[in-house]
């Protein structure tokens, strides 16, 4: 069989934008994204363990890649962040984002944009920040320079949930186990199995959501390539282990029924004992093993003044 062609920047991104775009609609619900008092403290409380103290107050912000706007909205409510402009190569996300930010009363720029050719002029912002997207970028090298471009001179980088090599490898083992329980997990919780042996791709292609990842990284990977960019004070950490391996079995599980069968109280169950495994990896794992053991991920550099 002939190796497959290798995609292009520009194939990636096309994915990037089909699939997202496709995923917008069903991407909160999806991912349990909550803007209350739960989603704002889990936001807060991942951008602390990237800088590795307590956030301060930001006057401008950007987010790469801000989805339909969990960090970003979150910000916001909180007070971190007294203005915000959102990037996303997805117009579909934006759009979910802003009848979000119209329902909660708050005001964010959005700009559909490639993140390695920022619109924005030199020194911007005093806050550049993602969740889960520098493993979607294709030439993430340019992508950092171009952060550090509209940062201010002393301003802050922050980066979060990005897959770890061996987290990534390590995931394939709970969504087998996931899959392997679904019969025996559908009877007891009484939730109805989809028609066919997989539930319907919702992007209308299911080689797209293997396309738009791209990257996976070791914490020294992903710290060369920050100080490439002429960043400073480069800290990289790892975050979930044991939840995130929960976590895969749990979507899984749930990907294999119809999602109006499964019982609320299955739901309240299994974000409960989610956030306590969170606390576990967070007071038991996450300050005693090394960064690269972890499923995910997070990165905080500053630009020199």
């Amino acid at each position: 069989m002939a190796a497959q062609r290798p995609l292009s920047s520009d194939e990636i991104r096309d994915a990037n934008v089909r699939y997202h775009d496709a995923a917008a609609a069903s991407y909160d619900s999806k991912w349990a994204i909550d803007y209350g008092e739960i989603g704002g403290g889990q936001v807060v409380a991942k951008l602390e363990k990237a800088l590795g103290r307590a956030p301060s107050h930001y006057g401008r912000m950007l987010e790469i890649g801000a989805g339909t706007g969990y960090f970003t909205l979150n910000l916001l409510r909180r007070g971190i962040v007294d203005e915000a402009t959102a990037i996303d190569i997805s117009p579909g996300m934006l759009e979910a984002l802003q009848v979000t930010a119209a329902r909660l009363d708050l005001t964010v720029d959005t700009v559909a944009a490639d993140a390695e050719r920022l619109p924005f002029a030199d020194e911007s912002f005093d806050l550049v920040i993602g969740h889960a997207v520098l493993h979607h970028i294709p030439d993430l090298a340019a992508a950092l320079r171009e952060c550090r471009r509209v940062l201010r001179p002393g301003g802050t980088l922050a980066f979060m949930g990005e897959p770890s090599r061996h987290g990534d490898r390590i995931a394939i083992v709970p969504k087998r186990v996931g899959m392997l329980a679904v019969p025996l997990w559908s009877r007891l919780v009484g939730a109805r199995r989809r028609n066919g042996s997989s539930p319907p791709d919702p992007t209308g292609d299911e080689r797209l959501e293997q396309l738009v990842d791209v990257h996976t990284f070791t914490p020294d990977e992903l710290r060369r390539m920050v100080l490439a960019a002429e960043l400073t004070d480069v800290r990289v950490s790892g975050e979930e282990l044991v939840a995130n391996a929960y976590g895969w079995v749990l979507r899984t599980l749930e990907s294999q029924v119809e999602p109006e069968t499964v019982p609320l109280g299955w739901h309240k169950f299994a974000f409960r004992s989610y956030l306590a495994l969170q606390r576990v990896d967070g007071r038991l794992l996450e300050p005693k093993l090394p960064a690269s053991l972890f499923y995910n991920l997070l990165l905080a550099a500053r630009k020199p003044l």
